[in-house]
């Protein structure tokens, strides 16, 4: 007998959303919960600063309470957000010209620090985190928006990522190994990253 496969965060997310539209509000929270990570990784793929990243993906969940009744299959609420994020994201880029983010990512975007961790092992942890986004950042577009969307979540919908990022869900698998060997190649090319 086999066992039933996890629900995907897509699953996750139509379940939540479907709720929330027959009347269950606070199954709304439940989704945010969820999928903001994967938005705020999405409006960061597109180089929004922190303000502006924050800006769209309000603006983004807007549009979903005004349009919850538009969205005919609860199944692609994820994608709706994602492609949502991304083309607004894109108006405000063309808006205000392209924004390179200058500050530093949150912790909260990589996990978070411990705060058990002692003063030297947390200087460490803050290089390993700053040496890994400066790599990221020297990769394509097409693979800081890929790797953001899936890296941070259990286990990604193809489908989904698909539809909101315009590539063959063939494509995705072999995609990710190239962008996590260019990554890992960027990496042990940076004096500064840990190899402990």
């Amino acid at each position: 007998m086999t066992t039933p496969a996890s629900p995907t965060l897509a699953d996750r997310a139509a379940e939540a959303f479907a709720a929330y539209r027959e009347g269950d509000r606070e199954r709304m929270s439940e989704l945010v919960d969820l999928l903001t990570p994967v938005l705020w990784h999405t409006a960061r793929g597109q180089r929004l600063d922190q303000t502006s990243a924050e800006d769209v993906i309000q603006t983004a969940w807007i549009r979903l309470v005004e349009s919850a009744d538009a969205i005919a299959e609860p199944q692609a609420v994820l994608a709706w957000l994602i492609t949502t994020v991304r083309r607004e994201a894109w108006r405000v880029l063309k808006k205000d010209g392209r924004a390179i983010p200058t500050d530093e990512f949150p912790e909260g975007e990589v996990g978070g620090i411990p705060a058990s961790l002692d003063p030297a092992a947390e200087a460490m942890l803050r290089e390993d985190q700053r040496s890994l986004w400066r790599s990221v950042s020297r990769l394509s577009e097409r693979c800081q928006a890929l790797l953001r969307i899936i890296a941070f979540v259990d286990r990604p919908d193809y489908g989904a990522v698909s539809e909101a990022l315009g590539m063959p869900v063939g494509s995705i698998g072999p995609t990710r190994g190239r962008c996590l060997a260019k990554l890992r190649s960027l990496l042990t090319a940076d004096p500064s990253w840990s190899t402990r």
